[in-house]
């Protein structure tokens, strides 16, 4: 991704969809959404950090979302906001964000997403990232423990890596949710993704079909994926 790729307006259908979830009586969907900040991801950050703050605005301004945001870069550093409500106070914790040098810290991810979904019930984790440099089996346990509580896990890849596909395949299918890989330049791809989810978060398997169905593309892997789990 690059400077010069705009991401379009949103679609008046989606805006329309999800202004419907949120009319609909019932609880507020609850989202751990999660950045890898490291080096790696410095030459896409800017866009990518305007995307999903943009993604979540729409989100948001229809109140089905609860949001938290949750980031790791350097050599130990990860960070957790509060739950979040509204899309200015997104907008302001993803500002601050910049990336730096470091490696994976997965594995933090999903501690800190099983200590909250012991707290209190959490419907989806995402997490963006292009590389896993850690032990794929000991995320496996943590993963399956995610899929117990009911946490579905939404991995999107940035690039090519096959390390990281196969690690992010063997999470996705414990916790019964996906992994969909985008493309460096293509904003409307990952905007397409995060909005999939927020659909999931806020109104259930059912209402990602009906996204999917809209939007086709990469998010039709999602809803394929969700539907073939046992």
């Amino acid at each position: 991704m690059n400077g010069s790729n705009k991401l379009a307006p949103p679609n008046s259908t989606v805006q329309s969809f999800l202004q419907k979830l949120a009319e609909t009586p019932g609880r507020r969907g609850r989202l751990v959404f999660a950045l890898d900040a490291t080096a790696s991801r410095e030459p896409t950050w800017n866009e990518a950090r305007r995307i999903q703050a943009e993604m979540f605005d729409t989100a948001a301004a229809v109140g089905g979302l609860e949001i938290q945001l949750c980031y790791y870069r350097g050599t130990a550093e990860f960070r957790a906001s509060p739950w979040l409500t509204r899309a200015a106070d997104l907008r302001r914790c993803m500002a601050e964000v910049t990336c730096l040098g470091g490696f994976t810290q997965i594995g933090r991810v999903l501690e800190h997403t099983l200590w909250e979904a012991r707290q209190s019930r959490v419907d989806a984790l995402v997490l963006v990232g292009d590389c896993m440099e850690e032990n794929v089996e000991a995320l496996c346990q943590r993963a399956g423990e995610l899929g117990l509580l009911g946490v579905r896990a939404f991995l999107f890849q940035e690039g090519q890596d096959p390390v990281a596909e196969r690690a992010f395949t063997q999470l996705a299918k414990l916790t019964r949710g996906a992994h969909c890989r985008f493309a460096h330049d293509s904003a409307r791809q990952l905007a397409d993704l995060l909005n999939a989810v927020a659909a999931y978060a806020a109104g259930g398997l059912p209402a990602l079909e009906r996204f999917g169905r809209r939007r086709g593309g990469l998010v039709l892997q999602l809803t394929d994926q969700m539907n073939r789990r046992p």
